[in-house]
């Protein structure tokens, strides 16, 4: 994956996005204990130019092509890691992606999702892997209670948040 997260960086750099975080099941790793999970995810914010216009990861994927790398599906293997570059899709994944935190993998810098934003996004989202996941964080991760209940009234998810408490803890 260090090699697959310096292209990462280097696709950065060069200004195929303005910033990235790495989200689901690989952030959950710098968490909690391994999770099953089959691909790279990476949360991207498009440079401003293209805010305006309709969003197209065509410049993404033909850098990656130009550089040798296919898709397969909705990823792209890089450098044998399958990566899924998903463009922030509401205001909670685009906090998250703001406010990530920077990381090492191995020796390569990377910017990782908070803690708290991945509980807010499974909660969100709340497939029932996430549900899985998100038992886990609870009591396996070094989370910010105060943060959480910042991002969770400011993005309309306390309720979420109470429903999974009482569903699975009682309370």
């Amino acid at each position: 994956m260090d090699k697959a997260l310096k292209i990462i960086n280097k696709m950065k750099k060069e200004g195929l996005f303005s910033t990235y975080a790495i989200g689901g099941g690989i952030a959950a790793l710098f968490y909690i204990e391994p999770v099953t999970t089959f691909d790279l995810d990476i949360f991207i914010i498009m440079p401003d130019e293209q805010s305006k216009q309709l969003l197209s990861l065509s410049p993404v994927y033909t850098w990656l092509d130009k550089h040798g790398y296919k898709p397969q599906k909705e990823q792209v293997l890089i450098e044998g890691v399958p990566v899924q570059f998903i463009p922030v899709y509401n205001d909670l994944v685009k906090s998250a992606v703001i406010d990530s935190i920077d990381k090492k993998y191995g020796q390569t810098a990377t910017r990782v999702l908070r803690p708290e934003y991945l509980i807010a996004i499974m909660l969100q989202a709340y497939r029932p892997k996430d549900r899985d996941r998100l038992l886990k964080f609870f009591e396996e991760s070094d989370y910010s209670e105060e943060r959480l209940h910042s991002i969770l009234v400011k993005h309309n998810l306390k309720e979420a948040y109470n429903n999974f408490w009482r569903q699975y803890y009682g309370k």
